[in-house]
This record gives C-alpha cells, structure tokens and sequence, in this order.
C-alpha cells in the first residue's frame, strides 16, 4: 500500500514528522501547508536537507479546493494549530483522510472535525505516539484489577510550556478522575514530553511512565495511524482505536 500524503504544519514538530514521512517508502510527501510561505523557500525538500525539489510549501490562503484536486492525496496529517480544522470539510469533500494531532481542541474545533466525519475518516488525538497510547490501555486495565488503588497523574513537559497537557487531561478522562485533584504538571529546562500514572497501594507503588525524547515519535505515530485509517469507513476515531484492536490482535496470542 502506498499512500501521497499531504502535511498541515511544519514547526518544529511538523517537521520531524515530514522527515519520518519521507523517509518510509510507503509514502510520498506531495506539499506542505504552512502559515506563510518564505518566498527564498518553496519545497520542504530543502529545508528538510535534501537537494531535490519535492514536497512544494502552499500557504493556509493559496489553500482551496481548486488546489487539492490538482495535487491529490490519500490522507492528510495535521500537526498545524486548531485553526486548520476550518479546512477539513474541504478535504472531505474530496474524500481525503484526515489524521489530526492537534495538542488542545475547542468545542468547535471538534465539531468540525464530527462534521468532516460524516464524509470521511478522521483520526483525532491530542497525542498519537504508540507510547502514550499503550500507557493509556494498560493504565485502565489495571485500574480494573486495583479499582481501590489510590491514583494520581504527573506530567512534564518544557519550561514554556502554558496549558494543561491535553494528554493529561485524556488519562484522567479514560481513568474517570477529576482533572483538578488529580493532575499534577511539571515544567522545566527542555523536556519534550513526560507522562506518569501513579498507583498507590498499603505496600507498594506501581508507576506506568511514557517519555518521548524526540518529537520525532510523533512522526511514526502518525505514519501507523495514516497506514491504519485507510481500512475505515467515514467516523470520527481515536488514536487508541487504532492500538487497541492492535492489542486484541496480539492478546489472543498471549501465552503465560
């Protein structure tokens, strides 16, 4: 299967995951949508450290309908800001696949995104690494088997960092805790991202611990959840939708 994808974004995030995306042969990089575009710098090509002219920079107002039929893709992987969930109908419209990694989402960025799902598939997670979300499946399966343990969730994350982790935010939501007593954030010197579910027992403690130490993890969450996307109907899914019916897959297999 090989899929032209189309990026929204290229921060720095945005252009770790173009890297990952060029770099795996199951894809083609076919144009970058960025706020504006330098006019001494036209292909993401160039500022990813390749000489060749591939992977054209549009701009989010050069972005339009007339554009997309004229450069088609498969999926498009957005790691922009909320704002580009406007653009999302457009897509839609032309049946492109939409994997959204937007950190924060409003009511009406989520709306947008329910609206686009009546046309195609969606993908929406506020953190798509497979970590993250393999943290999140074991942390509910063992709130099952310790419904009494005393539970609290830690996350750090860079000095500058402002709001809440929106991955903090979803443990408590899967974990039914309330995000005000039970999230406690850390911010200092340069961390890209840490993600800790405490259980408090009499006699012990269990710690489940996620950590990206590159953004580039973002990279080949979103390739697994583009590759996973193409299987689906038009609905809007999570990117533990995705690892779970993974972990099914393999649970059945589990010798112990």
């Amino acid at each position: 299967m090989h899929l032209n994808v189309g990026l929204f974004g290229f921060g720095r995030t945005g252009s770790l995951v173009a890297q990952e995306l060029v770099k795996d042969t199951d894809f083609t990089l076919k144009w970058v949508m960025k706020k504006t575009v330098n006019p001494n710098s036209f292909y993401a090509s160039h500022s990813l450290g390749y000489e060749e002219k591939f992977a054209p920079f549009v701009s989010v107002e050069m972005f339009c309908e007339k554009f997309l039929k004229a450069n088609p893709v498969d999926v498009v992987i957005d790691f922009s800001i909320g704002e580009s969930t406007k653009l999302y109908d457009i897509l839609a419209s032309q049946g492109v696949k939409v994997v959204s990694a937007i950190s924060n989402y409003t009511t009406d960025e989520l709306a947008l995104i329910k609206s686009a799902g009546k046309k195609t598939a969606v993908l929406a997670s506020p953190n798509i690494t497979l970590g993250i979300n393999w943290l999140l499946i074991a942390s509910k399966l063992l709130k099952q088997i310790i419904p009494n343990a005393d539970i609290e969730i830690v996350e750090e994350h860079f000095r500058n960092k402002k709001d809440i982790s929106g991955t903090a935010l979803k443990i408590a939501q899967h974990l039914n805790l309330d995000e005000n007593n039970h999230i406690n954030s850390i911010r200092v010197g340069g961390i890209v991202g840490k993600h800790e579910v405490i259980f408090g027992l009499p006699y012990q403690t269990l710690r489940l611990t996620h950590e990206s130490v590159s953004r580039s993890a973002f990279g080949t969450g979103a390739i697994f959840a583009a590759k996973w996307l193409m299987g689906k109907e038009s609905g809007v899914y999570k990117m533990e939708n995705a690892v779970h019916e993974k972990f099914l897959k393999h649970i059945k297999n589990l010798s112990i």
